[in-house]
């Protein structure tokens, strides 16, 4: 680690004030320099003809004479100053024979040093600011003129709250490939002795808000060194060749405190692939990318200075990057499972004074799909939710209104919905939740509600019994009924020509999992294990672009057939599902309508006819009407979306 320290810095205003105190006082010294002439002339001064005048008709008094300058007394006892020739014996002759009384003095000469340091003195103080101010602007790397090509990186030491793999949960299998770079940092000759080297970068892998910063913030902790850290998009700028040079004083920086960690964010804004610009390729992220790559292993070795690199498109890296000697290990953050989920929350709850009721597993299995940010983001709500209410400890309450908020939104309370369209909303969501009931491979039910939230005017939450990492195609056929549970319902209580245009969010669901199925996922026994679709991210000029592979006119009329099959076999499974079962319909809508929002066992209780055992009923007032489809992200999307407003 190193030693140097560095002198604190002074008050910015304070520096900023003296600053500004030595310009004026530089200006007023070089105004005085050359006003000084007219500084003589004062207000009695008279001319030398007038001095003459007086001197003829007795009016003067006493005449005191100091160089070319004579000063004295009228008989009424008024000054006078004027000039003189430089003879002066003829005119103090003249006095003498005037009967005026004269007195000679000598004239004060200063010594030329301090005239020349006098005259010399404000240029001094202009150019010692002048310097003063160029080297403010080179310490600022990147800020001004002089610090344009200097790199951005900033270097954190521990003493800016060190953070070590106790602070990492949840990505056992990433923390273990990067172990033994820590163990290099503090220990270079145990792999040295066996003629091993240590990689010398690490590209870490991952989805948004897995960890990826936090893991490298880890690994300099651990071993206890310098962390530099820098953005992939501070190297870029529009003046060719200046990304380039703060590549270059980025490892000279490195060089300096080495050993240390460089950590890169978002490497992919600078590290793309060549030769997809316009022109000749020579553009200024080329030349950033060819000096990155020189740096990384050229022929200078870079001991001790490990490249730790975030991306989420390791996709359109350069093959160069990857190769072994720069970024030749990758390192996958995934996101966490419910082990690590229950580990992360663990660690974000170590603050937030809980109740005996919060239970870490709980929330955990409610949660598939959330990255750490997330899980960071679910306990600070719950926490804001609790202090707004004035409670002292978060429960387990106020974690299930923050797991609602984030994943299907905020309730919507501007605006009471009618009757009418409560009741619509009701039939459409209880039509969703009774198919996830019926039909065999569909997810547990875990809640279902009429109140707005986002772009929803209810939501259908379905949940796994564990972490699923695929799905089959009886799931993706039980799910093509679910989407369309909501459409059905309100057809058959309400006829087709009551229908609205709330199931657009279901239509689109059920289109794109039924046209993943046939053209990507292998399951039409028509078209075969082919897929007709290739990656929709293509990079070309720089930039991401879709591209579909062409298919004969009669290939895709038989896709389209494929997809109408699978779409409407979805919708006649329903469609049985809601007829055979149409009083546990009315029964769930009613309670719907009654409670507001259920869970899957009151759901249950509600279908058979049983007391759901609540005394809430009516208690909330309804929100106000959405706009448009369920707002939950794809990713990690629980349930089906309500119906939306006409004209959504």
């Amino acid at each position: 680690m190193n030693d140097d320290k560095q002198p604190p810095e002074g008050n910015p205003w304070m520096k900023s004030l003296l600053i500004w105190v030595g310009i004026l006082v530089a200006l007023a010294m070089f105004v005085a320099m050359f006003d000084r002439p007219g500084r003589t002339a004062v207000s009695d001064g008279i001319s030398y003809s007038e001095f003459i005048q007086k001197v003829d008709e007795g009016a003067v008094k006493k005449v005191d004479i100091t160089g070319n300058v004579a000063s004295g007394t009228f008989g009424d006892d008024k000054t006078f100053r004027t000039y003189l020739p430089d003879d002066t014996s003829m005119i103090s002759q003249r006095l003498v024979d005037k009967g005026v009384s004269v007195t000679m003095k000598p004239e004060e000469r200063q010594s030329i040093w301090l005239i020349i340091l006098y005259q010399s003195l404000p240029f001094l103080l202009i150019i010692g600011i002048a310097i003063f101010i160029m080297r403010q602007m080179q310490k600022n790397a990147g800020s001004g003129a002089m610090g344009f090509g200097k790199s951005r990186a900033r270097m954190l030491t521990q003493k800016e709250g060190r953070v070590t793999f106790d602070d990492v949960a949840g990505i056992d299998e990433a923390r273990e490939e990067l172990q033994e770079i820590v163990d290099f940092l503090k220990d270079p000759s145990k792999f040295a002795r066996l003629g091993g080297k240590i990689p010398k970068g690490a590209l870490l892998v991952g989805s948004p808000g897995t960890g990826k910063t936090l893991l490298a913030r880890a690994i300099a902790g651990e071993a206890n060194v310098p962390f530099f850290t820098i953005s992939g998009s501070d190297f870029v700028e529009m003046f060719v060749g200046v990304g380039a040079s703060r590549v270059r004083d980025m490892f000279e920086q490195a060089k300096k405190n080495a050993p240390c960690i460089v950590f890169i964010d978002e490497i992919d804004a600078v590290g793309r692939h060549r030769g997809a610009g316009l022109g000749n390729g020579n553009d200024e992220r080329e030349q950033t990318l060819n000096q990155l790559l020189v740096e990384m292993d050229g022929f200078e070795a870079n001991e001790g200075i490990i490249i730790v690199a975030a991306t989420n498109r390791p996709d359109v890296l350069d093959p160069a990057l990857l190769r072994p000697g720069r970024f030749d290990r990758q390192v996958v953050v995934p996101r966490p499972d419910i082990e690590g989920r229950e580990k992360i929350l663990a660690v974000h709850m170590k603050k937030t004074p809980l109740a005996p009721d919060v239970d870490a597993r709980t929330i955990a299995r409610g949660t598939p799909g959330f990255s750490g940010a997330d899980l960071a983001n679910l306990v600070n709500e719950a926490a804001l939710l609790a202090a707004r209410k004035g409670k002292r400890l978060v429960a387990m309450l106020e974690f299930e209104e923050a797991k609602d908020k984030v994943m299907m939104g905020a309730e919507r309370k501007s605006m009471v919905m009618t009757e009418d369209e409560k009741k619509a909303t009701a039939y459409h969501e209880a039509g969703h939740a009774l198919v996830s009931l019926h039909v065999d491979g569909c997810d547990p039910l875990h809640k279902v509600t009429i109140i707005p939230r986002g772009r929803a005017l209810g939501v259908t939450w379905n949940l796994p019994d564990r972490d699923r990492y695929s799905m089959s195609m009886k799931q993706m056929k039980a799910r093509l009924a679910l989407c369309f549970g909501g459409r059905i319902a309100e057809q058959l209580i309400y006829g087709m020509d009551s229908l609205n245009t709330g199931a657009s969010n279901d239509i689109q669901q059920a289109t794109d999992m039924a046209r993943a199925m046939v053209m990507e996922y292998g399951m039409s026994e028509k078209l075969g294990w082919l897929r007709y679709r290739d990656n929709q991210d293509e990079v070309f000029l720089g930039h991401s672009v879709a591209r579909s592979q062409t298919v004969s006119e009669e290939t895709a009329r038989l896709i389209d057939q494929e997809v109408r099959r699978l779409v409407e076999e979805g919708e006649a499974t329903a469609r049985k599902v809601l007829t055979d079962n149409l009083h546990e319909l009315h029964r769930l809508a009613e309670a719907l309508l009654e409670y507001e929002t259920l869970s899957g066992e009151e759901s249950k209780r509600a279908i058979a006819g049983e007391d759901i055992g609540r005394d809430d009923a009516g208690s909330k007032k309804t929100p106000a009407l959405g706009t448009g489809g369920s707002s939950i992200p794809k990713t990690r999307r629980p349930g089906i979306g309500g119906p939306a407003a006409q004209g959504a």
